[in-house]
């Protein structure tokens, strides 16, 4: 049976909880125009945030040793 192979890009994008149950993500809208964001909204942004679980399968899918 060959390894399976890893999509690097979703690599980049998600990291499992600390407890391994849970995938994490980044949220959106922190890349730039953040001068017209509330400092209160941007920190908030940097918050990571669980991915979905009807979205979970399919990442797991792309990242079979996570």
């Amino acid at each position: 049976m060959p390894k399976l192979k890893t999509r690097k890009a979703a690599a980049k994008r998600f990291k499992l909880s600390g407890s391994g149950k849970k995938i994490m993500r980044r949220k959106a809208f922190k890349n730039h125009l953040l001068q017209h964001k509330s400092s209160k909204r941007k920190r908030n942004l940097s918050n990571k945030a669980v991915v979905n679980e009807r979205d979970a399968d399919n990442v797991r899918e792309m990242l079979p040793y996570l």
